[in-house]
C-alpha cells in the first residue's frame, strides 16, 4: 500500500505506507476524562497501514458498531529507519514531517473490550481508522516541544492542545519506541490525544490543525 502526501511546496513524496505506531494517554487531562490511570511508562500500540484514509475528500465511519471518537493527534512521518537505542540526532534527522490526525476509535467496543480485560486493538484497527491530511516538512518547526494540535467541530472548538503538554515528548518519544521494535520509512507515528475527545456523526464538519503552519478541512460522510 502507499499514500501520497503533498508538502507545502507543491512537491510529492510517495512511501510505501508501515504501520502507524501509537502512544496512548500522552496528557494527563485526556486520561482523567477516560477515567484512566497515567501509564507509569509509554502504552503502545500499533494499528496497520491498512487502516490509513485521506481527510482530503470526507470519511466514513462505522455506525453500526457503536459510538466513534475521534482523537486529534499530531502525527509523524519517518523518512528514515530507527532501531536500537538511536541518539537524538538521529531521530531529528529522520522525521520527515508532521500533520494534524485523527485517531478513530470505536468507544463502546473498546469499553467492553477493557472491561473483560481483553486487548482492544479491535476498536482502534478497523478499516479508516486512521485519518491523515497532507504532511507539512520538518523544516516549518523550530520547536518540536511547541507545536500545537487542534480539531473544530462544527464551529466549536473541542481539542486544543500542545506537545509542550506531552507526558512523553516527541524525541523521547520515538527513542523508546525504536528500542522496542524497528521503526521503517514510511511509517506514521500518532502522538497522543489532548483533552476534549467525543464522537463523531454523519455530517459533522471538522478543522484540524497545527496552528499557525497547517490547516485542513473535511467532514464525516
Amino acid at each position: 500500500m502507499s499514500y501520497q502526501h503533498q508538502y507545502v511546496d507543491g512537491t510529492r513524496i510517495h512511501y510505501p505506507l508501515g504501520k502507524v505506531v501509537c502512544i496512548g494517554r500522552n496528557y494527563a487531562e485526556h486520561a482523567k476524562e477516560l477515567d484512566n490511570p497515567i501509564p507509569s511508562e509509554p502504552l503502545l500500540f500499533i494499528k496497520p497501514g491498512s487502516c490509513v484514509v485521506p481527510l482530503d475528500s470526507g470519511f466514513k465511519i462505522p455506525t453500526e458498531r457503536g459510538s466513534v471518537h475521534y482523537e486529534t493527534e499530531i502525527a509523524v512521518l519517518l523518512g528514515k529507519s530507527l532501531s536500537t537505542n538511536p541518539t537524538e540526532e538521529e531521530v531529528l534527522d529522520a522525521i520527515s514531517g508532521f500533520a494534524p490526525a485523527l485517531d478513530l476509535t470505536l468507544r463502546d467496543l473498546q469499553a467492553q473490550l477493557k472491561e473483560k480485560g481483553l486487548p482492544w486493538e479491535r476498536s482502534k484497527c478497523f478499516d479508516g481508522a486512521c485519518v491523515l491530511p497532507p504532511f507539512v516538512p520538518v523544516s516549518a518547526f523550530e520547536d518540536l516541544t511547541d507545536i500545537g494540535i487542534r480539531l473544530t467541530l462544527n464551529g466549536e472548538v473541542r481539542q486544543d492542545g500542545n506537545s509542550a503538554l506531552m507526558l512523553n515528548p516527541i524525541v523521547p518519544m520515538i527513542q523508546h519506541m525504536a528500542t522496542q521494535f524497528s521503526l521503517l520509512a514510511g511509517d506514521v507515528i500518532l502522538t497522543g490525544t489532548p483533552v476534549g475527545v467525543g464522537p463523531l456523526n454523519p455530517g459533522d464538519k471538522l478543522v484540524v490543525e497545527l496552528p499557525g503552519v497547517s490547516r485542513f478541512e473535511s467532514q464525516v460522510l
